[in-house]
């Protein structure tokens, strides 16, 4: 029995019985670990692979002896079937930052705990390559055309055909062998941590500290970037990812030069890759092995997925094809759209009333024209409207309603950004004047073909005293 074994382990190693013996959860890994409670807290971790144990032994042994932030391991079974290594505590990154992948507004102690790991990441691939025997690794001694074909294979066999898609095999190979050449452009001494994303990440004083890197082997350093910064279910905003990578290079420059444009290029690259890796893992182990934490972290993989192709990748023009076709199939369009947000912006006369919100949301911005000059004042833009060229001119002649709108973009471009973010639904945009004609007609059109322009979200504006309507559907 598993945990009479442990219990034996901690025995010998502390001279003490463990008073108390508690199974730990582990969401992907095979591996079990177990919190030993006595003299002193030791985790308990059973491996049913032999060779990935050695692995992590090895590795944990060389990278504490760099100094490097890792739990020492203290003492093993005869048969490395189970060790006891330190304990860091119950903090994972992922939990750490939980308000900000909740809210999408990641704050100064989330931000300082993410920079501090991903500037210690160069220190993991170079200082932690140096003596290292990747001979050692487990089960490939580094990145190479054969471990890439497999795990691009895992995403063909154990998602996109779960999936139930038609697609030409021997067309998806040869992007598959493309790719594999791009990615292996680079060839450099370093280790390659692979799974490094913060559910891999301990937070113990303050300060991160590393496990899981049993499956690592020497590799380009994009590969471990990409699966931190785009981490499916981490939500990580552009511009913090943006700042993150910075703060990466800067670490990185201390270990050897950079060229920012080759680095970016080939992120892209490793970025799409990580992608389909990781989908291929979320179909076996949520199709196949129905671990619901797995099916629920696909529809966030697809946003990811969906958010790379918006910028093509000519290298591989099937595979993005089929790509495209993924996620567009109903049952990840269908979900994203629950979480999508759509915007409805009226023009309306304050004479007839505010427009009420059918959403339930209970309304939104309601802006005000009617200190703004106004047409309706003058016979001859009776029979006009905002949309009219006439009015247009008239509105636009001193600048008054452009310096308007100004300020209102940068007000409603706030919230939309952070409701899409946040995964809301619906928000209302209503501009009002004396009779809805003319200034809230020519404000809510224009605000439309912004936030449009802008973000691509599905826009429904209603010009009410009008009876006009327009929709912009969402690009996808």
């Amino acid at each position: 029995m598993i945990t009479e074994q442990l219990k034996q382990l901690y025995q010998t190693y502390t001279g003490s019985q463990a008073i108390d013996i508690t199974e730990l959860s582990s969401s992907g890994s095979n591996r079990r670990y177990f919190r030993l409670s006595g003299p002193i807290s030791l985790i308990g971790v059973s491996g049913t692979s032999i060779e990935e144990n050695q692995a992590f032994l090895y590795m944990a042994k060389h990278f504490k002896e760099k100094g490097l932030p890792v739990p020492e391991v203290y003492i093993t079974s005869e048969n490395q079937a189970l060790y006891l290594q330190e304990d860091l505590g119950d903090t994972l990154l992922f939990n750490a930052i939980e308000k900000g992948r909740k809210s999408c507004f990641f704050d100064e102690t989330e931000r300082s705990l993410l920079k501090k790991t991903i500037t210690l990441l160069p220190t993991i691939q170079f200082k932690g390559a140096e003596d290292f025997n990747f001979n050692q690794c487990y089960p490939q001694p580094e990145f190479n055309i054969r471990s890439i074909l497999w795990d691009l294979n895992y995403f063909k066999y154990c998602f996109l055909k779960a999936t139930g898609m038609e697609f030409q095999e021997n067309k998806l190979e040869d992007d598959f062998q493309k790719m594999s050449e791009v990615l292996l452009q680079d060839s450099t001494p370093t280790f390659m941590y692979r799974d490094f994303q913060s559910r891999n990440v301990m937070i113990k004083d303050n300060k991160p500290w590393f496990i899981d890197f049993q499956g690592g082997r020497k590799g380009p350093i994009y590969y471990d970037v990409a699966s931190f910064l785009w981490q499916a279910k981490a939500k990580y905003p552009e511009e913090l990812r943006q700042e993150l990578i910075t703060d990466y290079l800067a670490a990185l420059c201390q270990y050897t030069p950079i060229d920012e444009t080759h680095f970016f290029h080939q992120l892209r690259h490793f970025v799409l890759f990580r992608t389909l890796q990781v989908l291929g893992a979320y179909g076996f182990r949520g199709y196949f092995e129905k671990k619901p934490h797995f099916m629920q972290s696909v529809p966030f993989a697809i946003d990811n997925l969906r958010q790379l192709l918006k910028e093509d990748y000519p290298e591989y023009p099937y595979l993005c094809k089929v790509l495209h076709e993924l996620t567009n199939l109903s049952q990840f369009y269908d979900d994203i759209q629950k979480h999508t947000l759509k915007v409805k912006i009226l023009s309306f006369a304050y004479k007839k009333g505010i427009p009420n919100d059918p959403s339930g949301n209970g309304g939104g911005f309601v802006f005000d024209c009617r200190a703004i000059n106004n047409p309706g004042k003058y016979e001859r833009y009776n029979h006009f409207t905002g949309l009219d060229e006439p009015v247009i001119q008239f509105l636009e002649k001193d600048g008054e309603i452009t310096k308007y709108l100004e300020h209102a973009y940068e007000i409603v471009d706030a919230s939309v950004k952070r409701y899409m973010d946040r995964g809301f639904t619906n928000l209302m945009i209503c501009f009002g004047c004396t009779g809805g004609q003319h200034r809230s007609v020519y404000s809510a059109q224009h605000m439309a073909e912004h936030i449009h322009s802008k973000f691509g979200v599905q826009v429904e504006l209603l010009h009410r005293e009008q009876n006009i309507e327009q929709l912009f559907n969402a690009r996808l």
